[in-house]
C-alpha cells in the first residue's frame, strides 16, 4: 500500500503557511532561546520540588524552535507512529497506486495546512511520537508574540509557560510507562476502527480535509471526532480523555501552585491569558471545535479542580498514586467525583484531610 500521507509534501505546506514570527534582531532572539534554556531548568527544579516526581528515565534536553520546526518535527513523529498504524487499519485495502498516490498528496497538502496554522499558536509541547521518552519542544516565535500582546514581563511569562510545559516532560519521564500506555491507546483507538463499515483511512482523510477546509471557510459546524469515531472507538476514546484531562488538569494545578511563589505578575498574566483563550476571531473559534480545543479548554479546568479535590484529600504523595499503574488512572467518570477515585485507589479515608504543601 503506498504511504498514507505524503509527509515531505506536508512538510513543504507547512513551512510555506507558516508565518515567520515577531520581529526580532539576531541579538534579541539569541537571548530568548538562551533564556527559555535557562527557564525550562528552573522551572524543572520547581516542579519536582512541588510534586515530588523525579525523572526515572534520561530525556534529551529541551529544544527551543521556530515555527517551521515544530511542524516539522511534529510530521515527524506522526509518520513514525501514525503510518504503520494505519497501514495495519487498511488492511488489503489496493485502490490502486494512482489513486493511492493522489490521496497521499492531497491528504499531504491538508495535513501541511493544519500544521501550518497551529504553528502559530503552540507555546510549548512535550512531543511523545518522535522517540522513547519524548522531546520538549518550546516555540520561541509564539511566546514571544503572546507576551508583547499582553504586555507582561517576559521573564515571569516564560517562566510560567515553562512550568507547564515541563510538567507534562516530568509526567512521562517520572512515570516511564506512561509513553507506552498512550501509544496503546492510539493503537487501541485505530484497532477499534476496523469494527466501523467505512474504511478508516477515507475516514481520517475526510477528517484532515474537514480541518483544512475549515481553515480557508470557517462556516462549517462539523466536528473532527464525528467524521472518525465510529462506536466502537467511544470507550478507548472515554479513556484517552480522562487521560488527557489529567495530565493536563495537573499541569495546570502545578502552575497555580507553584506560580505565586516565583512569578510576582502571575494573577495579571492568568487574567490576561484566560481572556485571550476565551476571545479569537471567528475563523480561530471554528478551528478550535473543529480540533476539539474547546473540548481541551474543558479538560484544563475539570482536570485541575480533579487534582486539587484529590489532594485535598490525601495530599500530594496520596495524589500520586495516580501514577503507580493504569489501574490507578482516573476513568472518565471519577474525573468529577474525586471522592469516587480515593476510594477506589485508597480505601476508606478517615480522619482530618492533609494539608498542601
Amino acid at each position: 500500500m503506498a504511504q498514507f500521507v505524503d509527509w515531505d509534501l506536508a512538510a513543504a505546506t507547512a513551512g510555506a503557511l507558516s508565518k515567520s514570527g515577531p520581529k526580532a534582531s539576531l541579538d534579541e532572539a539569541t537571548e530568548v532561546v538562551n533564556d527559555l534554556r535557562r527557564l525550562t531548568d528552573e522551572a524543572a527544579g520547581h516542579v519536582v520540588a512541588y510534586t515530588g516526581l523525579q525523572a526515572q528515565v534520561a530525556h534529551p534536553p529541551v529544544r527551543v524552535v521556530d515555527r517551521r520546526d515544530w511542524a516539522v518535527a511534529n510530521i515527524a513523529g506522526l509518520r513514525d507512529v501514525i503510518t504503520p498504524l494505519v497501514s495495519r487499519a487498511a488492511g488489503d485495502r489496493q485502490p490502486g497506486a494512482l489513486t493511492d498516490a493522489i490521496g497521499s498528496r492531497v491528504t499531504g497538502v491538508q495535513a501541511g495546512t493544519v500544521l501550518g496554522y497551529l504553528s502559530g499558536r503552540v507555546l510549548g509541547q512535550y512531543e511523545v511520537f518522535s522517540g522513547d521518552p519524548g522531546q520538549l519542544l518550546l516555540v520561541a516565535p509564539n511566546i514571544v508574540e503572546v507576551e508583547r500582546k499582553l504586555h507582561a514581563d517576559p521573564r515571569d511569562f516564560r517562566l510560567w509557560v515553562c512550568l507547564h510545559e515541563v510538567t507534562h516532560r516530568t509526567q512521562f519521564t517520572a512515570v516511564p510507562w506512561m509513553r507506552g500506555h498512550f501509544l496503546g491507546q492510539v493503537q487501541a483507538f485505530v484497532d477499534a476502527s476496523q469494527a466501523g463499515g467505512d474504511n478508516f483511512v477515507d475516514r481520517v482523510r475526510r477528517g484532515v480535509g474537514t480541518l483544512a477546509e475549515s481553515i480557508r471557510d470557517p462556516q462549517s459546524r462539523a466536528s473532527v471526532l464525528d467524521i472518525v469515531q465510529t462506536p466502537a472507538q467511544r470507550a478507548v476514546l472515554d479513556r484517552l480523555t480522562a487521560l488527557m484531562t489529567l495530565l493536563e488538569g495537573h499541569a495546570e494545578f502545578v502552575m497555580d501552585g507553584v506560580g505565586p511563589e516565583i512569578i510576582p505578575t502571575v494573577e495579571q498574566i492568568r487574567a490576561g491569558f484566560n481572556r485571550r483563550r476565551e476571545a479569537g476571531n471567528p475563523l480561530e473559534k471554528a478551528i478550535r471545535r473543529l480540533l476539539g480545543v474547546d473540548v481541551k479548554m474543558r479538560q484544563y479546568a475539570e482536570g485541575r479542580k480533579f487534582v486539587h479535590g484529590v489532594v485535598d484529600r490525601v495530599g500530594m504523595a496520596g495524589f500520586n498514586k495516580v501514577f503507580d499503574s493504569p489501574l490507578t488512572l482516573p476513568r472518565l467518570e471519577e474525573l468529577g467525583d474525586p471522592d469516587a477515585w480515593v476510594a477506589r485507589v485508597h480505601g476508606p479515608i478517615s480522619g482530618s484531610p492533609p494539608t498542601v504543601a
